[in-house]
Protein backbone atom coordinates (compact mmCIF):
# COMPACT_ATOMS: atom_id res chain seq x y z
CA UNK A 1 0.00 0.00 0.00
CA UNK A 2 1.04 3.46 -1.10
CA UNK A 3 0.97 6.12 1.40
CA UNK A 4 1.33 9.72 0.26
CA UNK A 5 3.10 10.52 3.86
CA UNK A 6 6.03 8.53 2.05
CA UNK A 7 6.90 11.59 0.00
CA UNK A 8 8.26 13.51 3.74
CA UNK A 9 10.73 10.49 4.50
CA UNK A 10 14.17 10.39 3.76
CA UNK A 11 14.50 7.80 0.48
CA UNK A 12 10.65 7.62 0.34
CA UNK A 13 11.33 4.55 2.89
CA UNK A 14 8.64 3.05 4.47
CA UNK A 15 10.39 1.17 6.76
CA UNK A 16 11.60 4.58 7.79
CA UNK A 17 7.89 5.79 8.38
CA UNK A 18 6.84 2.96 10.11
CA UNK A 19 9.69 2.90 12.63
CA UNK A 20 9.57 6.19 13.61
CA UNK A 21 5.49 6.18 13.94
CA UNK A 22 5.89 2.93 16.34
CA UNK A 23 8.52 4.48 18.29
CA UNK A 24 6.32 7.44 19.06
CA UNK A 25 3.45 5.39 19.86
CA UNK A 26 5.30 2.96 22.12
CA UNK A 27 6.81 6.08 23.95
CA UNK A 28 3.62 7.63 24.49
CA UNK A 29 1.82 4.36 26.13
CA UNK A 30 4.89 4.18 28.22
CA UNK A 31 4.91 7.87 29.06
CA UNK A 32 0.79 7.37 29.52
CA UNK A 33 1.31 4.26 32.17
CA UNK A 34 4.14 5.81 33.92
CA UNK A 35 1.87 8.92 33.97
CA UNK A 36 -0.59 7.76 35.43
CA UNK A 37 0.83 5.54 37.85
CA UNK A 38 4.47 7.06 39.23
CA UNK A 39 4.48 10.99 37.16
CA UNK A 40 1.58 12.54 38.24
CA UNK A 41 -0.88 12.88 35.61
CA UNK A 42 -3.71 14.81 36.24
CA UNK A 43 -6.36 13.43 33.97
CA UNK A 44 -8.43 10.21 34.50
CA UNK A 45 -7.39 7.06 34.12
CA UNK A 46 -10.43 6.73 31.61
CA UNK A 47 -9.60 9.33 29.43
CA UNK A 48 -6.83 8.36 27.55
CA UNK A 49 -8.63 4.99 26.74
CA UNK A 50 -11.62 6.52 25.83
CA UNK A 51 -9.59 8.71 23.81
CA UNK A 52 -8.05 5.98 21.70
CA UNK A 53 -11.36 4.49 20.81
CA UNK A 54 -12.44 7.54 19.34
CA UNK A 55 -9.38 7.61 17.26
CA UNK A 56 -9.69 4.40 16.42
CA UNK A 57 -13.55 4.32 15.77
CA UNK A 58 -13.16 7.33 13.75
CA UNK A 59 -9.97 6.99 11.63
CA UNK A 60 -11.67 2.83 10.88
CA UNK A 61 -14.77 4.86 10.06
CA UNK A 62 -13.54 7.42 7.28
CA UNK A 63 -10.96 5.19 5.66
CA UNK A 64 -13.28 2.58 4.93
CA UNK A 65 -16.14 5.55 4.18
CA UNK A 66 -13.23 7.01 1.38
CA UNK A 67 -12.21 3.26 0.21
CA UNK A 68 -15.67 2.83 -0.49
CA UNK A 69 -15.92 6.08 -2.19
CA UNK A 70 -12.61 5.72 -4.65
CA UNK A 71 -13.59 1.91 -5.05
CA UNK A 72 -10.54 0.72 -3.24
CA UNK A 73 -9.72 -1.77 -0.53
CA UNK A 74 -9.20 0.20 2.70
CA UNK A 75 -5.59 0.57 3.82
CA UNK A 76 -6.42 -1.90 7.17
CA UNK A 77 -7.60 -4.60 4.88
CA UNK A 78 -6.05 -7.74 3.58
CA UNK A 79 -3.95 -8.71 6.69
CA UNK A 80 -3.40 -8.82 10.17
CA UNK A 81 -0.54 -6.84 9.45
CA UNK A 82 -2.58 -4.39 7.43
CA UNK A 83 -4.62 -3.82 10.82
CA UNK A 84 -1.72 -3.58 13.02
CA UNK A 85 0.12 -0.62 11.11
CA UNK A 86 -3.06 1.39 10.65
CA UNK A 87 -3.06 1.66 14.60
CA UNK A 88 -0.31 3.99 15.25
CA UNK A 89 -1.91 7.39 13.84
CA UNK A 90 -4.78 6.37 15.70
CA UNK A 91 -3.07 5.57 18.84
CA UNK A 92 -0.67 8.80 18.72
CA UNK A 93 -3.88 11.48 18.58
CA UNK A 94 -5.63 9.51 21.22
CA UNK A 95 -2.96 9.50 23.51
CA UNK A 96 -1.67 13.01 23.02
CA UNK A 97 -5.08 14.79 23.27
CA UNK A 98 -6.07 13.28 26.33
CA UNK A 99 -2.24 13.93 27.71
CA UNK A 100 -2.28 17.81 27.43
CA UNK A 101 -5.86 18.24 27.60
CA UNK A 102 -6.75 18.81 31.01
CA UNK A 103 -10.54 18.41 31.21
CA UNK A 104 -11.39 17.45 34.90
CA UNK A 105 -13.43 14.13 34.96
CA UNK A 106 -14.86 15.43 31.42
CA UNK A 107 -14.35 13.01 28.50
CA UNK A 108 -16.42 15.06 26.01
CA UNK A 109 -13.84 17.50 25.33
CA UNK A 110 -10.87 14.32 24.97
CA UNK A 111 -13.52 12.75 22.22
CA UNK A 112 -13.98 15.97 20.28
CA UNK A 113 -10.17 16.95 20.33
CA UNK A 114 -9.36 13.20 19.08
CA UNK A 115 -12.49 13.06 16.51
CA UNK A 116 -11.25 16.58 15.09
CA UNK A 117 -8.24 15.52 14.62
CA UNK A 118 -8.80 12.62 12.76
CA UNK A 119 -10.99 14.34 10.69
CA UNK A 120 -8.33 17.26 9.78
CA UNK A 121 -6.64 14.63 8.10
CA UNK A 122 -9.31 14.15 5.45
CA UNK A 123 -10.75 17.82 5.97
CA UNK A 124 -7.48 19.88 5.28
CA UNK A 125 -5.57 18.41 2.62
CA UNK A 126 -2.64 20.34 -0.17
CA UNK A 127 -1.83 18.84 -3.32
CA UNK A 128 1.88 17.72 -3.08
CA UNK A 129 2.27 16.31 -7.05
CA UNK A 130 1.53 13.54 -9.28
CA UNK A 131 -1.91 14.06 -8.50
CA UNK A 132 -1.29 13.03 -4.61
CA UNK A 133 -2.61 15.16 -1.56
CA UNK A 134 -1.29 15.47 1.98
CA UNK A 135 -2.90 16.35 5.12
CA UNK A 136 -1.44 20.00 5.86
CA UNK A 137 -1.84 19.83 10.23
CA UNK A 138 -0.08 18.10 12.82
CA UNK A 139 -3.57 16.07 13.74
CA UNK A 140 -3.16 16.58 17.66
CA UNK A 141 -1.70 19.55 17.19
CA UNK A 142 -5.16 21.06 15.49
CA UNK A 143 -7.45 18.66 17.50
CA UNK A 144 -5.86 19.81 20.96
CA UNK A 145 -5.79 24.19 19.50
CA UNK A 146 -9.70 24.20 18.34
CA UNK A 147 -10.31 22.44 21.75
CA UNK A 148 -9.02 24.54 24.11
CA UNK A 149 -10.05 27.90 21.88
CA UNK A 150 -13.69 26.59 21.90
CA UNK A 151 -14.22 24.61 24.97
CA UNK A 152 -13.94 26.52 28.01
CA UNK A 153 -14.11 23.32 30.19
CA UNK A 154 -10.88 22.46 28.98
CA UNK A 155 -7.44 23.56 29.47
CA UNK A 156 -4.07 23.13 29.43
CA UNK A 157 -2.44 19.99 31.49
CA UNK A 158 0.05 21.84 33.97
CA UNK A 159 3.96 21.35 32.82
CA UNK A 160 4.55 20.33 36.28
CA UNK A 161 2.66 16.98 36.23
CA UNK A 162 5.77 15.64 33.68
CA UNK A 163 7.94 15.53 36.88
CA UNK A 164 5.32 15.64 39.60
CA UNK A 165 6.47 12.74 41.83
CA UNK A 166 10.04 12.24 40.52
CA UNK A 167 12.95 13.87 43.02
CA UNK A 168 16.45 15.07 42.51
CA UNK A 169 18.09 13.89 39.27
CA UNK A 170 14.60 12.20 37.58
CA UNK A 171 14.36 15.98 36.93
CA UNK A 172 16.72 15.98 34.58
CA UNK A 173 16.73 12.10 33.27
CA UNK A 174 13.52 12.03 31.93
CA UNK A 175 13.94 15.35 30.08
CA UNK A 176 17.23 14.20 28.68
CA UNK A 177 15.71 10.99 27.85
CA UNK A 178 13.18 12.35 25.47
CA UNK A 179 15.87 14.84 24.50
CA UNK A 180 18.54 12.27 23.59
CA UNK A 181 15.90 9.56 21.69
CA UNK A 182 13.92 12.09 19.96
CA UNK A 183 16.93 13.90 18.44
CA UNK A 184 18.52 10.41 17.25
CA UNK A 185 14.65 9.54 15.21
CA UNK A 186 14.68 12.35 14.12
CA UNK A 187 18.37 12.19 12.70
CA UNK A 188 18.24 9.55 11.16
CA UNK A 189 14.88 8.36 10.32
CA UNK A 190 12.79 11.18 9.60
CA UNK A 191 15.22 13.83 8.45
CA UNK A 192 13.86 16.55 10.36
CA UNK A 193 16.47 17.80 12.19
CA UNK A 194 17.25 20.82 10.63
CA UNK A 195 13.42 21.94 11.46
CA UNK A 196 14.15 20.95 15.38
CA UNK A 197 17.19 23.17 15.63
CA UNK A 198 16.05 25.84 13.85
CA UNK A 199 12.97 25.73 16.04
CA UNK A 200 15.32 25.22 19.01
CA UNK A 201 17.42 28.32 18.01
CA UNK A 202 14.55 30.54 17.11
CA UNK A 203 12.89 30.09 20.62
CA UNK A 204 16.32 30.61 21.84
CA UNK A 205 16.42 34.14 19.97
CA UNK A 206 13.07 35.01 20.65
CA UNK A 207 13.29 34.94 24.43
CA UNK A 208 16.94 36.95 24.17
CA UNK A 209 15.05 39.52 21.99
CA UNK A 210 12.15 39.47 24.48
CA UNK A 211 14.55 39.88 27.79
CA UNK A 212 16.00 42.70 25.96
CA UNK A 213 13.40 44.55 25.13
CA UNK A 214 11.11 43.96 28.01
CA UNK A 215 14.25 43.90 30.62
CA UNK A 216 13.20 40.53 32.58
CA UNK A 217 15.10 38.53 34.04
CA UNK A 218 17.70 35.93 31.48
CA UNK A 219 16.04 32.73 33.56
CA UNK A 220 12.42 34.12 32.52
CA UNK A 221 12.00 33.42 28.96
CA UNK A 222 13.92 30.31 28.57
CA UNK A 223 12.19 28.35 31.32
CA UNK A 224 10.07 27.03 28.83
CA UNK A 225 12.89 25.00 27.14
CA UNK A 226 13.63 23.44 30.18
CA UNK A 227 10.38 21.09 30.86
CA UNK A 228 9.53 18.10 29.60
CA UNK A 229 6.07 18.81 27.93
CA UNK A 230 7.86 21.49 25.56
CA UNK A 231 11.17 19.26 24.96
CA UNK A 232 8.03 16.33 23.93
CA UNK A 233 6.21 19.15 21.82
CA UNK A 234 9.34 20.22 20.32
CA UNK A 235 10.46 16.64 19.31
CA UNK A 236 7.20 14.97 18.37
CA UNK A 237 4.70 17.56 17.31
CA UNK A 238 6.07 20.38 15.47
CA UNK A 239 8.54 18.07 13.62
CA UNK A 240 5.79 15.85 12.39
CA UNK A 241 7.19 14.25 8.99
CA UNK A 242 4.05 14.15 7.32
CA UNK A 243 3.08 17.88 7.86
CA UNK A 244 6.68 19.75 7.27
CA UNK A 245 8.59 20.17 4.40
CA UNK A 246 11.82 17.75 3.65
CA UNK A 247 14.50 19.60 2.20
CA UNK A 248 16.49 21.30 4.99
CA UNK A 249 16.16 25.11 4.09
CA UNK A 250 12.59 24.78 4.19
CA UNK A 251 12.33 22.87 7.12
CA UNK A 252 14.84 25.59 8.78
CA UNK A 253 12.17 28.17 7.69
CA UNK A 254 9.24 26.41 9.04
CA UNK A 255 11.18 25.96 12.77
CA UNK A 256 11.99 29.62 12.67
CA UNK A 257 8.55 30.89 11.88
CA UNK A 258 6.98 28.80 14.53
CA UNK A 259 9.21 30.48 16.97
CA UNK A 260 8.52 34.07 15.41
CA UNK A 261 4.96 33.59 15.44
CA UNK A 262 5.06 32.37 19.09
CA UNK A 263 6.77 35.35 20.00
CA UNK A 264 4.33 37.47 18.63
CA UNK A 265 1.11 35.76 20.32
CA UNK A 266 3.45 36.32 23.50
CA UNK A 267 3.80 39.68 23.41
CA UNK A 268 -0.02 40.64 22.67
CA UNK A 269 -0.82 38.04 25.51
CA UNK A 270 -2.63 35.09 23.88
CA UNK A 271 -2.52 31.84 25.67
CA UNK A 272 -1.68 28.66 24.59
CA UNK A 273 0.56 30.43 21.45
CA UNK A 274 2.90 27.15 21.33
CA UNK A 275 -0.09 25.02 20.01
CA UNK A 276 -1.73 28.38 17.96
CA UNK A 277 1.72 28.85 16.40
CA UNK A 278 2.35 25.55 15.06
CA UNK A 279 -1.19 25.50 13.85
CA UNK A 280 -0.91 29.00 11.70
CA UNK A 281 2.24 27.69 10.57
CA UNK A 282 1.05 24.83 8.95
CA UNK A 283 -2.12 26.59 7.61
CA UNK A 284 0.33 28.75 5.32
CA UNK A 285 2.19 26.10 4.37
CA UNK A 286 -0.73 24.84 3.20
CA UNK A 287 -2.02 27.60 1.51
CA UNK A 288 1.34 27.58 0.10
CA UNK A 289 0.69 24.36 -1.51
CA UNK A 290 -2.39 25.03 -3.28
CA UNK A 291 -1.00 28.59 -4.43
CA UNK A 292 1.62 27.20 -6.04
CA UNK A 293 -0.15 24.23 -7.92
CA UNK A 294 -2.45 26.76 -8.79
CA UNK A 295 0.24 28.85 -10.73
CA UNK A 296 1.55 25.66 -11.82
CA UNK A 297 -1.92 24.40 -13.63
CA UNK A 298 -2.15 27.89 -14.89
CA UNK A 299 1.29 27.96 -16.52
CA UNK A 300 0.65 24.13 -17.76
CA UNK A 301 -2.34 25.34 -19.63
CA UNK A 302 -0.87 28.09 -20.72
CA UNK A 303 2.10 26.26 -22.79
CA UNK A 304 -0.62 23.69 -23.64
CA UNK A 305 -1.89 26.79 -25.57
CA UNK A 306 1.01 27.49 -26.94
CA UNK A 307 1.67 24.18 -28.49
CA UNK A 308 -1.47 24.02 -29.85
CA UNK A 309 -1.20 27.23 -32.01
CA UNK A 310 2.60 26.01 -32.84
CA UNK A 311 1.40 22.45 -34.28
CA UNK A 312 -0.90 23.81 -37.20
CA UNK A 313 1.27 27.15 -37.94
CA UNK A 314 4.32 24.63 -38.30
CA UNK A 315 1.73 22.01 -40.40
CA UNK A 316 0.75 25.16 -42.64
CA UNK A 317 4.53 26.14 -43.01
CA UNK A 318 5.70 22.73 -44.08
CA UNK A 319 2.28 22.41 -46.63
CA UNK A 320 3.52 25.98 -47.81
CA UNK A 321 7.60 24.55 -48.66
CA UNK A 322 6.04 21.99 -50.50
CA UNK A 323 3.84 23.71 -52.57
CA UNK A 324 6.91 25.78 -53.36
Amino acid sequence: MTYATLNFYPRKDPKMRFFALWYFTILLIAWTILGDTVLGFEQSYAQPIVGVLAACAVAFFLEWLDARMNQRAPRFAGSTANVVNFLPPCIIPGLACAMLIYANSRLAPIVFAVALSLASKVLFRAPIGNGQTQHIFNPSNLGITVTLLLLPAAGLAPPYQFTENVTGLGHWLIPAFILVTGTIIHAKFTGRLPLVLAWFLGFAAQALIRKIAFGMPLAVPFLPMTSAGFILFSLYMIPDPATTPIKPARQAAFGLSVATIYALLFVVHVVFGLFIALALTSATRGLSLHAYALLKRKRSSKDEAIEQVRIPAAAAEVARLKQA
